[in-house]
């Protein structure tokens, strides 16, 4: 297949190159770039573009992409790990359930020690998302 066009590459970015160039040759593969070849290859993506830059020069995409545009850092969750969950299920038995095999009864239990007991009769569950987001936003 016949390639293209090649586009000329602007004298900045082929001085960058030879400047990189020469660091490979004195520096073992897989050494850090320092930081000043970085700046200057990220002043050139601002005004050429990403792909123009990273692509000569044979740096990351994505690393230059970054430092071009720098979104917002992650947040470090400062949150302990959830506690494991436990779930037991048991078949339901007691005052008004004894022979029903109809009626079903849950038990929750908040890291803070607030519980909530759900017990029902009959097939139709009630709208667990609503039942839950209430008693979480009550503070348990």
């Amino acid at each position: 297949m016949k390639r293209g066009n090649r586009v000329a590459i602007p004298e900045p970015i082929l001085r960058l190159q030879k400047q990189l160039e020469e660091f490979r040759a004195s520096h073992r593969v897989r050494t850090k770039l320092p930081d000043t070849l970085w700046q200057a290859a990220t002043e050139l993506a601002r005004q050429y573009g990403v792909y123009a830059v990273a692509h000569p020069l044979r740096l990351d995409h994505s690393g230059l992409s970054r430092r071009v545009h720098p979104g917002p850092q992650a947040p470090i969750s400062k949150r302990q790990p959830k506690a494991n969950t436990f779930v037991e299920l048991v078949r339901a038995s007691g005052p008004g359930l004894a022979g029903s095999g109809d009626a079903c009864v849950i038990e929750f239990e908040s890291a803070r020690g607030g519980k909530m007991r759900v017990q029902w009769p009959g097939r139709v569950a009630p709208d667990w998302p609503s039942l839950l987001r209430a008693w979480r936003d009550a503070g348990e």
